[in-house]
Formats: C-alpha cells, sequence, structure tokens
C-alpha cells in the first residue's frame, strides 16, 4: 500500500470511527429500548436481577388442550399481550427520556389483581395514582376466522356485569389496536339507536324505560372515555403466542431501524462535511472538476450513511442483548461505545480483509493495518463514551471523543517520527527521540518477521478455508439463513483447532437463556 493510499485509508477509518461515536448516544438509548423486548421474550431482567412471572417463552410453553385449542391460544396470547404491550410502551419511554415505566401487577408482586393488569410506576418505583389499566382481548371466535364480528362481540362483553366492576373503579380499558377504531363506532351505533328509543319514551312518559335507557347510555358513553388503544393488535398477539422469538426480532428489529435512520442521518452530515473539504481542496489543485467533485460529495456521503445507518442498527440489537446479559461484564461493556465500534471495526476490516484477498497488500501489511484499526476503534468506543460525558450533547459529545480517541491511539509513532522534523530541539532530546524511534523500528522488523514467518508457514495454507467461509457467511446473510452463517464461521474455528461453542441457533438460544458463562 502506497502512502496516498495508506493516508486515504486512515481518513476512511478516522470518518467510521467519527460514526461510531456519533451514534454513541442514539445506541445507548435506543438499544436500553431494545433490551425491553430481551427481557419480554426471556422473562429475566439480568440488569437489576428481577424475573418476570413469565415471558413470552414461558408462555408459549404453556399445555393447549386439544379439544380447546382455540380458546386456549386466545387466552394464552391475552398473557402474551399484556407482556408485549408493557415491553413496547417502555421501549418507546425510553427513546423519549421518560423515567417512568409501565409494568404488570403480577410482575409487582400482586398476582391475579382484581381490578388491574397493569399500572405505571414513578422513577423510584412508586405506583403512580389513578394509572391502573385492564387488559381485554375479547371477540376472537373460532366461527368467524376472518374477525368481521370480534368488535361487536367485544362490546357486548364489556357492557356486561362481569365488567362492571372495572367501569366502578374507572380502571382503563386496553384493547386491540385493530379493534379499538371498530368498538368506538359500535358503541357510538347503539348510542345514537338508545337515543332515538330514549325521545320515545320521554314523550311516551314512561319514567323506568328513560332511567333504563339512560342508564345505558351512560354506561356505553362510561365504556368509550376509558377504552384506550393498546400497542398490540390481535394478530399480533396470536403471532407472539406461537412463535415468541421470531416476534421478538420484529420488535427488535422495528426499534434497531428507528435508531438506524438516526444515526444515518447524522453520519451523512459527517460524511459530506469531510467529503466537501476533501474535494473542495482537490477542485482548487486542478486535481478534479467541479462537476466530478460533486459526484464525489454525493457518494461520499451516501456511503457514509449507509455506514451510519448499519453502525446504529446493528449496535442497538447488540446493545439491548449485552444490557440484559447475564455476565455483568458483558451488561458493563454495554455502557460504553463497544457495541457501535464493532461495526465500525467490521466495516475497516472487511476493506483491509478484500484487498489483501485481491492481491492489493501482502499479509503482513494486512495483519499490521487490522492491528491498528482495531486498536483504534476500541480506543475510539472509550473516548466516545468520556466524550458523550464531558460533552453532554447527543451526537457531539460521542463523536468528538470516538475521533480523538481513534486518532490518539493511531498517532503515537508518527508523532514522534515527525518530532524530528524540528528543527529547534535540544541536542539532547533529539537523540531521546531518536532512540525510541530506533527501538520502535526495531520492534516494527521483528514483529514483521515474525508475521511473515506465521502467515509463510500458517496462513497460505488455509486461504481456502477462508474464502469457502466467507462466501458461505455472504450468502447466507444473502437469504437470511442464521444457522448457515454459525456453520460457515465454526468451519474456520475447527480448521485451526478451536471447538465451536454453538453449532446453531437454537443451540446458542439455549445457551444464552440458562444464565451459564461461555466463551465464544
Amino acid at each position: 500500500m502506497n502512502d496516498k493510499d495508506k493516508k486515504e485509508q486512515r481518513v476512511e477509518d478516522l470518518k467510521n470511527a467519527g460514526v461510531a461515536g456519533a451514534a454513541y448516544e442514539s445506541v445507548q438509548r435506543y438499544g436500553a429500548a431494545a433490551k425491553q423486548h430481551y427481557v419480554a421474550y426471556s422473562g429475566q431482567d439480568n440488569e437489576i436481577g428481577k424475573n418476570l412471572v413469565k415471558g413470552l417463552k414461558q408462555i408459549s410453553e404453556e399445555k393447549v388442550n386439544p379439544d380447546y385449542k382455540y380458546q386456549n391460544i386466545q387466552q394464552q396470547a391475552g398473557f402474551s399481550a399484556e407482556v408485549k404491550d408493557v415491553a413496547r410502551t417502555n421501549a418507546e419511554k425510553i427513546i423519549n427520556g421518560d423515567s417512568t415505566r409501565k409494568i404488570r401487577t403480577d410482575d409487582l408482586g400482586s398476582v391475579n389483581d382484581p381490578l388491574y393488569d397493569t399500572v405505571t410506576i414513578d422513577a423510584e418505583g412508586n405506583v403512580i395514582d389513578g394509572s391502573g389499566a385492564q387488559m381485554k382481548f375479547l371477540g376472537a371466535s373460532e366461527n368467524d376466522p376472518t374477525g368481521e364480528g370480534n368488535a361487536a362481540r367485544a362490546l357486548e362483553k364489556l357492557q356486561s356485569k362481569k365488567f362492571q366492576k372495572y367501569l366502578d373503579a374507572d380502571a382503563k380499558i386496553d384493547v386491540p389496536s385493530d379493534q379499538f377504531d371498530k368498538i368506538i363506532q359500535e358503541a357510538n351505533n347503539k348510542i345514537d339507536n338508545l337515543s332515538k328509543q330514549l325521545e320515545n319514551q320521554k314523550q311516551a312518559g314512561n319514567t323506568e324505560q328513560v332511567k333504563r335507557l339512560q342508564e345505558k347510555i351512560d354506561k356505553l358513553e362510561k365504556i368509550k372515555k376509558n377504552l384506550r388503544r393498546s400497542t398490540v393488535s390481535s394478530e399480533e398477539a396470536v403471532f407472539a403466542r406461537l412463535h415468541p422469538g421470531l416476534s421478538t426480532a420484529i420488535d427488535v428489529a422495528k426499534v434497531s431501524h428507528r435508531a438506524g435512520v438516526e444515526t444515518a442521518k447524522t453520519s451523512a452530515i459527517i460524511g459530506g462535511s469531510v467529503s466537501i473539504v476533501k474535494n473542495l481542496v482537490s477542485v482548487c489543485k486542478g486535481e478534479e472538476e467541479p462537476e466530478e467533485a460533486i459526484k464525489n460529495v454525493a457518494k461520499d456521503t451516501a456511503t457514509t450513511a449507509a455506514v451510519g445507518y448499519g453502525t446504529g442498527f446493528t449496535g442497538t440489537a447488540l446493545k439491548g442483548a449485552m444490557q440484559n446479559s447475564g455476565s455483568e461484564y458483558v451488561r458493563a461493556l454495554s455502557k460504553t461505545n463497544i457495541a457501535g465500534t464493532v461495526v465500525a471495526v467490521t466495516v475497516s476490516a472487511t476493506k483491509t480483509l478484500s484487498r489483501y484477498f485481491k492481491g492489493e497488500i501482502d499479509g503482513v501489511e494486512c495483519l499490521e493495518t487490522l492491528g491498528e484499526q482495531g486498536t483504534g476503534m476500541i480506543s475510539s468506543a472509550m473516548f466516545a463514551a468520556i466524550g458523550q460525558i464531558v460533552i453532554p450533547i447527543p451526537a457531539v459529545g460521542g463523536l468528538i471523543g470516538g475521533m480523538v480517541g481513534y486518532a490518539i491511539s493511531s498517532a503515537t509513532y508518527g508523532i514522534l517520527t515527525e518530532s524530528l522534523k524540528e528543527a529547534k530541539l535540544a541536542k539532547e532530546e533529539r537523540e531521546q527521540i531518536e532512540q525510541i524511534c530506533n527501538e520502535h523500528i526495531k520492534m516494527i522488523r521483528e514483529y514483521r518477521a515474525e508475521m511473515e514467518k506465521i502467515i509463510n508457514e500458517y496462513l497460505i495454507d488455509s486461504m481456502e478455508v477462508f474464502r469457502d467461509s466467507f462466501s458461505g457467511i455472504k450468502n447466507a446473510l444473502a437469504i437470511g439463513d442464521v444457522d448457515w452463517v454459525i456453520e460457515s464461521a465454526n468451519t474456520i474455528t475447527e480448521n485451526f483447532g478451536g471447538q465451536a461453542a454453538f453449532s446453531n441457533i437454537d443451540d446458542f438460544n439455549e445457551k444464552m437463556l440458562t444464565g451459564t458463562t461461555f466463551k465464544l
């Protein structure tokens, strides 16, 4: 790699570190939101050491009577809806900076509370007065597969004596998101019809009928007033009962997508700004035409936005999983920018490996570059966290910290060599720097010789393994086959004498849920 290519690679890595740093606040916030869905699935909140009465996985494993399969699934789907609604509501609260949390009364220790399924608690864990709510997923019928009459049946049940206690307690009633509007419309139709009857009875002077009709109207008005739209639809509730893992993955992906879009916007500004300066200089030097510079700026902006999206999306999903890990060490790491930095390292490393496989750089240069990128990016993760604390402005603190960390970790030797150019250095200081530089040069030569030996004796014979495995990973990602990704990665591990930690996604999920420690 010539000096120009090295300089461009360094700028690119610095920019990626800046993107990872700028994504710090978003990844932390959206990652904490994603964690709510991991907790809902497993039923375990490892961060605060609390277990839910039931998570989505446990609910999906409940017994079903073959003679009453439809009724059992619908009932269990109602419990899944409660868990999922709490996770979605709290995820949104975290994203918006709201310190209150929704919680099931079962998980507060009040199992089968006679009035409320959920309440809202403040930051100190105190129940907020008037926040109690019931969740009622009613109306589904096996004889009505289209669900056309669900809303009408649900309203009839809500008017029955069985549900009067909730109206007397002025409890909010959460209903499926897809039924809410239809139930309101059903109630309005009934109120209109009853109002006409009421007028007729008033004219007839029938006092008892007037009183009875007015009570029905008042009850319907009360139901309308207390009715709320749940964050979960009827279909989503059943899907969560039948496919809890996939349902959770969809919710995590939705949260991660929002983080990706947010970080893409910031990253586009970073990439565009850097590109404008770089191309403006090139135009002034006569190295490129203005039209070419405009195209380059657009391309660089789009590329950096894509990197930013990937950093936000993947970083959020990873951060959420780390925050709810059974390992205290992993949970501590989740508070740094390591999740977003993993993506940045992967982007930079992929480009370096691609150059190596194309024969543009040799093996030693490949490993040297990977080493510098890894060290630099890890430092950027640490400094991004520090930067966000020192400059508590979303994106700005992390951006500055990330770029500073990467620059500091990557520039030590460069600073020493550049110091030799300073004409005013005292003779003793110059000799001291020369001695340090010579030591560095000696170490680099020894390091290079050792790397040559390793590559010649160890890596070259395994190139086919790398090519096949990387090809398998690429193809598996293209079609979304997780087991194929794991199998391809395990091929490398096993080829070099290692033992795979897990063989497929089911094996991985099982190990994650046991709470035991294992090494990847």
